[in-house]
């Protein structure tokens, strides 16, 4: 049933809903961490399943009633082992983070070193940041990506490895446009002695379409949203080796979460039925044509991107040559009508409110039915939008076109508020 003013008489929230489905609609969704699920993992989400504490697994839970619960969590894990080739999964995550924190817990003690991939070369908060969880908690040392190339510094990170002798060694990243060789990593691991926690969380769908190489033979754990590329509600997964199965499901439940909300899991196994489905392999594809061709028409426009280009579905942009900051480069691009982020790009002076680089990424765009010619349109308004930073007619105008441009591609036709 649509929420309507008839029975969600809040005049107040239903004017907010309306902005945010106009903003999602009319603007071009290029955050790398985001995507449009569909309209049924979007109805699923607000199930009746948001009544129901399950605290607890299946065939063990806290509270009385839970049959169902535990019907649908076990299919949710079904689906996450037949994709990924899993020996365990926990659903249950609230977010990425949280499922990154259990994964810490479930085998190092606060004080244990880990080695993680610097927040400035490309990795994530939660893998050693001083402000996160994981800088506070544990000793942390970084490796990062050679000056040159820009891609990962496998020498530097057996020398960290081996010197430190970390408990823990973490693939992975928020802003790393490259394929991860995770046989090195592994053998890495290996020789320190090391688990290896591989955070999946943005390229898990090309994983899922086996267009990116998988961790899941290599890793003792690994992590991922579900949003992103594998486009479905937002939340987190843990994956891993059986033997580990009790520690990390101790470490949710009652480690680092109470009841299980499980409403989103039952959005995570519609949006995973959806991952099994033939199309969805062809919409990865797309996914990554669509970058591809975004980065040839920039580098076209004379703009430099890290690493040169890409492999998955992000680009980062390396501002400095334009004499342009990423939180300008933000600012000009939501002007105009499409939604960025700034973000550091590798050996950056700038600090992280300023940032010199533009993260973008293609998945929402695939999803509303983007391909590579449209991308060239895209590319034009980026262009144009940068090149005029700061003009405000400029972008407005650019934010009209943009508005028809998104009119041929039409987002919820069937959700109104």
């Amino acid at each position: 049933m649509p929420l309507t003013a008839d029975n969600c008489p809040d005049p107040q929230l239903m004017a907010i809903l309306r902005k945010e489905l106009r903003r999602q609609r009319f603007k071009l969704e290029m955050i790398a961490s985001e995507n449009f699920v569909s309209e049924a993992v979007l109805r699923i989400g607000a199930s009746v399943f948001t009544n129901k504490y399950s605290e607890g697994y299946p065939g063990n839970r806290y509270y009385g009633g839970c049959e169902n619960a535990d019907e649908l969590e076990s299919l949710c894990q079904a689906r996450v082992r037949k994709i990924f080739g899993c020996e365990h999964v926990n659903v249950q995550p609230h977010c990425g983070s949280s499922a990154n924190m259990a994964a810490f817990f479930s085998v190092l003690q606060p004080g244990d070193a880990i080695l993680g991939m610097s927040l400035a070369h490309g990795g994530h908060l939660t893998h050693g940041a001083p402000v996160s969880f994981s800088g506070r908690l544990f000793k942390t040392e970084f490796y990062g990506v050679r000056e040159d190339t820009e891609l990962i510094d496998y020498d530097e990170l057996a020398a960290k490895a081996e010197a430190g002798r970390p408990k823990m060694i973490i693939a992975g990243g928020s802003a790393y446009p490259r394929v991860i060789d995770f046989d090195k990593f592994r053998e890495v691991a290996d020789r320190a002695k090391a688990f290896l926690m591989v955070d999946m969380a943005h390229f898990a769908g090309l994983v899922a379409a086996g267009l990116f190489p998988s961790p899941i033979p290599k890793a003792d754990i690994v992590t991922t949203t579900t949003h992103k590329t594998l486009r479905g509600p937002r939340g987190g997964l843990i994956l891993c080796r059986k033997s580990l199965a009790k520690l990390i499901d101790d470490q949710i439940f009652p480690g680092v979460q109470g009841g299980p909300l499980m409403h989103v899991v039952a959005a995570k196994a519609a949006a995973l039925g959806e991952a099994l489905e033939p199309e969805f392999i062809d919409y990865q594809r797309q996914v990554v044509k669509n970058a591809q061709r975004l980065a040839v028409n920039l580098i076209d426009a004379g703009f430099r991107l890290v690493s040169g280009g890409t492999d998955t579905h992000l680009i980062l942009v390396d501002l400095r040559s334009k004499n342009l900051t990423g939180a300008c480069a933000e600012k000009a691009l939501d002007q105009a009508g499409i939604t960025a982020n700034k973000n550091a790009v590798p050996f950056d002076r700038q600090n992280y409110a300023i940032t010199s680089g533009l993260r973008l990424g293609t998945a929402a765009l695939t999803t509303r039915g983007f391909k590579e010619e449209d991308m060239d349109k895209v590319a034009e308004f980026i262009v144009e939008a940068l090149r005029h930073h700061g003009e405000d007619g400029r972008l407005n105008k650019i934010r009209q076109r943009v508005e028809e441009f998104t009119q041929a591609f039409p987002l919820y036709p069937n959700l109104e508020f």
